[in-house]
């Protein structure tokens, strides 16, 4: 049996994780600030701020996924909190690094999260961001950058590197697509400003998947766009939410740029910023997508 420790593993991504490892036979070790009882899950104690982990769970793990990090829209962006999103980020990573660093351990390899915030707004219509591009310059480009630095140095202690660079996960259990259907429940489907801005996401059960085969294929090395190979612009996600959900009984309303602007202040940057990204460089390393378009995704999200 092999042993994956996972930071961050109490989140959306991480329980949903944690679920598909288990029930494949792996042993997880999440890390967390307070210990708690086990369960199918062990726990062990780690703490950013005071950069201590339990130095025995990392000693079991064959593989390290790496998750952990402050919800980039959990909270109004101000500048105690921007700290926060990075430094939860790359602190993180340094404890890791370091600990790998200066202990004896079996850990074959790191996957690590990042995201397509890696990545600036469309600029060419029809052109998709590839791995290569460079950083944006933006809160969030440069926060990814520090991100991704940040793990870079488990490469020298001989560990394979894995980031893969998420786009907006659907999921019933939490996250955008959740929010997106909040308004449905008194019959409005949310466009948020012109609705033309271009979303890429992802479906939860293909990013688990994703992350599963990080760990298992070797030959996976580097970064990778963890997004869908169709991504749709915000006013037909919407829409298609509404009509899997309502039928033909909703109103398409458009919330006003202005709106989310004085609502989410510098965060509305973000919702109204369509960024266009390719999956081709994951599907030509032979990964298949359970939920390649939109439709396919929303049939299994929005079963009654």
């Amino acid at each position: 049996m092999q042993t994956l420790v996972i930071t961050g593993g109490t989140g959306l991504v991480g329980k949903a994780l944690s679920k598909q490892l288990i029930a494949m036979g792996y042993k997880v070790i999440v890390l967390t600030r307070k210990k708690k009882p086990a369960t199918t899950i062990e726990y062990a104690e780690w703490n950013v701020s005071n950069q201590t982990i339990d130095v025995a769970a990392i000693q079991k793990a064959d593989y390290i996924i790496h998750l952990a990090g402050a919800g980039v829209m959990d909270k109004r962006w101000t500048d105690a909190y921007k700290k926060e999103i990075v430094e939860s980020r790359t602190k993180s990573s340094e404890l890791i690094v370091n600990t790998l660093k200066n202990n004896t351990n079996s850990v074959k390899a790191v996957i690590s999260a990042s995201a397509i915030g890696w990545y600036g707004p469309d600029i060419i219509a029809g052109k998709s961001f590839i791995e290569t591009d460079m950083p944006d310059k933006s809160f969030l480009g440069e926060t990814c950058r520090l991100w991704e630095d940040s793990i870079q140095p488990v490469q020298s202690l001989n560990k394979r590197l894995v980031i893969l660079r998420t786009g907006i996960v659907l999921s019933n259990d939490g996250g955008a697509f959740v929010e997106f259907k909040k308004t449905l429940k008194f019959g409005v489907a949310s466009i948020l400003g012109s609705g033309k801005q271009i979303i890429s996401w992802i479906h939860i059960d293909d990013l688990c998947k994703l992350y599963i085969a990080a760990i298992e294929n070797e030959n996976l090395n580097g970064s990778y766009n963890a997004v869908a190979p169709e991504p749709v612009n915000n006013k037909h996600l919407i829409i298609e939410i509404a009509k899997k959900l309502k039928g033909r009984f909703f109103i398409p309303m458009h919330v006003p740029s202005l709106m989310l602007k004085i609502i989410l202040g510098e965060q509305s940057i973000e919702v109204l910023k369509g960024t266009t990204v390719s999956s081709n460089k994951i599907q030509q390393a032979g990964f298949t997508f359970l939920y390649p378009t939109l439709d396919t995704a929303l049939v299994q999200l929005c079963k009654r």
